[in-house]
């Protein structure tokens, strides 16, 4: 996708003697459009039906990686191959694919892009290797409070030990703890180095899930069809790295061995006070695999229906965990597939899981009404008759925000991070 700065097709035009700004983005033509342009763009035949965005969200989708034009021909991509998955333009064709007979005109394999379930699947695959690099965090963080907590039990050991024998193993004893020392910090800064290269992945993906978002709002469809494409690449490869990191992420386990002759309490005869030794074991971290669908799959739209005639559909259903007293008047399902259950006669919310086990209750500061999912940490919580609503991290139990309101809070919703 272009990333200059748009501007009217007219200003290239020597009848017009004023330049003219454009107010308007052809997704379809990739270009700008003058007031003026606009005009004769909805009037004549063959663009009328072409989609205009604002220059605005234009530049919400300008640095999105999606390219009209055949690296290998440097022409305009006008066809599809079915059979090789490929954007073709019309040197490709008659070139590559001359055989092929599932060829079609890229516009109607771009069908409904914004609907496939290859954009879906592209953004469960982002949101999936986010979970697995907080994962990879999470371990690396444990690993290190692992390291801190052998360290300090081997120094006890030291000095316990130190106190039963002569003084003469003073420098020997400094000798070891610099040993443990330089194993200490050599083991932290493999952990720190990982640290860096998931915190490095972690943004890439943050920033193209954004992309995947505003490309899916405001891009056309052929743009959202590439794009799908290009930056499913680009998940798949970053994917790739942090399996191939992970299998070279290792535990450190820390232990002693003393020399035999301390217990001795010889004088001369003990050259060394003990031996660090660490050993490394693989983490066997649980990455999750991906399940992308290729980004011509679409996704079937059915045409709207009254709601009247929708019927519902029994999934499952289970009993509750007996308390005092039970209202339940909201439900939220959370990242990880628990269920949270407002409680309103009560000051708790209640966390089951799928199959209807119950896994513990979550302390609120009054009666909760209704529930709504934020992101993966945070939900949004409403207390009825109380005139404020809050934002809630549930896996530290912290309120971080205290929303008031003019009256009563009862229900709410969010939709592109609005509430």
């Amino acid at each position: 996708m272009t990333t200059v700065m748009p501007s009217c097709p007219c200003l290239d035009d020597d009848s017009h003697h004023d330049a003219k700004n454009a107010k308007k983005w052809c997704t379809s033509c990739d270009e700008g459009l003058c007031e003026e342009c606009e005009k004769n763009h909805r009037k004549t035949n063959t663009t009328r039906d072409h989609k205009l965005i604002s220059i605005d969200d234009y530049r919400k989708i300008d640095d999105v990686p999606v390219s009209f034009i055949c690296s290998v021909h440097d022409k305009k991509l006008e066809w599809f191959c079915k059979s090789y998955d490929q954007s073709l333009c019309v040197v490709c064709l008659p070139s590559e694919h001359r055989s092929c007979s599932d060829v079609i005109p890229i516009d109607v394999a771009a069908t409904n892009a914004s609907q496939s379930t290859a954009i879906s699947d592209l953004q469960e695959a982002i949101e999936a290797t986010l979970r697995n690099i907080a994962h990879c965090i999470t371990n690396r963080n444990t690993t290190k409070n692992d390291i801190e907590k052998q360290d300090e039990n081997v120094r006890i050991i030291i000095r316990e030990t130190r106190k039963q024998i002569d003084s003469h193993l003073d420098e020997l004893e400094e000798k070891l703890i610099q040993t443990l020392v330089s194993a200490s910090e050599t083991c932290s800064s493999k952990c720190n180095n990982f640290l860096q290269q998931f915190d490095t992945q972690e943004k890439k993906l943050i920033k193209l899930k954004d992309q995947v978002l505003q490309m899916k709002e405001f891009a056309s469809d052929v743009q959202v069809f590439l794009g799908t494409r290009h930056i499913d690449k680009l998940v798949m490869s970053e994917m790739e790295f942090i399996k191939t990191t992970a299998d070279s992420i290792y535990d450190y386990k820390f232990s002693l061995v003393l020399n035999s002759d301390i217990q001795k309490l010889s004088n001369a005869v003990v050259k060394e006070f003990g031996e660090i030794q660490v050993a490394d074991y693989v983490s066997n971290l649980d990455i999750k695999e991906l399940k992308i669908e290729q980004a011509q799959t679409q996704q079937k739209v059915k045409p709207a229906s009254n709601v009247a005639f929708v019927e519902l559909q029994l999934i499952t259903k289970f009993g509750f965990r007996e308390e005092e007293t039970m209202y339940i008047t909201g439900c939220a399902i959370l990242p990880n597939g628990h269920l949270l259950f407002a409680n309103y006669h009560s000051t708790n919310l209640l966390e089951y899981n799928a199959g209807g086990t119950y896994i513990g209750s979550i302390q609120v500061t009054a009666g909760p009404y209704d529930i709504e999912v934020l992101d993966l940490d945070r939900i949004a919580i409403t207390y009825g008759c109380q005139q404020f609503f809050e934002i809630f991290n549930y896996r530290n139990s912290r309120v971080e925000n205290k929303i008031k309101t003019e009256g009563h809070c009862w229900g709410l919703s969010q939709s592109n991070g609005k509430i």
